[in-house]
């Protein structure tokens, strides 16, 4: 009984002897100690309460204490709680005062908390970086396609890194300038000759404003000649054109057709009118005759006359037409 109640004792004793060790980093206190750097144990008591792991902000602290910053553990706590990087801080504060970069903690803080990586951010700032640009295309003045690659060297603005505009935007601004500076040029003979004019032109344009970035340089590293676009539009409206102009003289052959349609509509009604006009003659005649305005002789010679017409129009060949024929000297 006496055995089992001292292991009972005992394993207690080592869970309680871990769960100490665990809420109070007793060796991470002695490497603080050592290295100068004031913790106590109730604050390390108070980061585990708190969820904070002490490791990361003592050693945070040691290597700020090191590198001669004035930085403190509820500092360290209070941005480790917001989400922020407290290492990476560290490391950004520690290469801008080898830098001689102008940055605080709070500012630092910052930057990180808005999402930026705040220690490469001060690397681009110390080692500027080049960014190459897509192929960019513009037309020359006159319709000759020019296809530029441009490399822009920009150094982190750490001023205007909370709130300015990415790389993206730097490289949209450039493409656009590249665009208008190609586009103003009255040959693509004079780009291919001085790819320089791009440059100055772009860098003259003041394009990184309200960006977090400075730019320094912007070099164009290839200008390729593409399509003949002026002649390309001119072919296609060349091809407009006809269309335009056999559109309209299909509608002018059109109307013509019938128009002739309808002359010809027209003649049959004249050729009916006249046939309606010969069929009441009989009528006139035998209206004439009950009337006595007509005797039975002149009906006759009436007769012989028509008679004697159609013969001498069958003798000369000429028919019903011979008196529409031209006549002969």
């Amino acid at each position: 009984m006496e055995n089992a109640i001292l292991l009972l004792f005992v394993f207690l004793g080592i869970i309680f002897f871990f769960l100490f060790l665990y809420f109070i980093p007793v060796g991470l206190w002695i490497t603080a100690i050592f290295a100068n750097v004031k913790v106590t144990i109730g604050e390390l008591f108070g980061m585990r309460i708190r969820k904070v792991p002490p490791s990361i902000i003592v050693n945070s602290l040691i290597t700020a204490t090191k590198a001669g910053l004035n930085v403190t553990t509820r500092e360290l706590e209070t941005h480790y709680l917001a989400g922020g990087d407290v290492p990476n801080v560290i490391r950004a504060l520690i290469s801008a005062d080898k830098a001689n970069i102008n940055l605080d903690f709070k500012q630092a803080t910052a930057i990180n908390l808005a999402g930026r990586d705040v220690f490469q951010a001060v690397q681009i700032s110390v080692n500027p970086k080049v960014i190459t640009t897509p192929k960019v295309a513009a037309v020359a003045a006159d319709g000759i396609q020019l296809i530029a690659i441009a490399r822009v060297t920009v150094r982190a603005s750490i001023a205007q890194l909370v709130g300015g505009a990415g790389e993206d935007t730097i490289l949209a601004r450039v493409g656009e300038g590249i665009v208008s500076s190609i586009g103003s040029a009255k040959s693509h003979k004079d780009v291919l000759e001085s790819p320089d004019k791009i440059s100055k032109f772009v860098l003259s344009r003041g394009l990184d404003a309200g960006t977090a970035f400075e730019i320094l340089s912007i070099d164009i590293a290839d200008v390729d000649v593409g399509t003949n676009i002026g002649a390309k539009l001119q072919i296609d409206q060349a091809s407009a054109d006809l269309k335009v102009a056999e559109a309209r003289a299909e509608e002018r052959r059109a109307m013509a057709v019938a128009l002739e349609q309808e002359m010809k509509a027209k003649a049959q009604e004249a050729r009916a009118n006249v046939i309606q006009a010969e069929a009441e003659i009989p009528k006139g005649i035998a209206e004439a005759f009950v009337k006595g305005n007509l005797g039975i002789m002149d009906y006759y010679k009436m007769q012989n006359v028509q008679a004697d017409t159609e013969m001498r129009q069958s003798i000369s060949g000429s028919g019903k037409t011979a008196s529409s024929a031209p006549k002969k000297d």
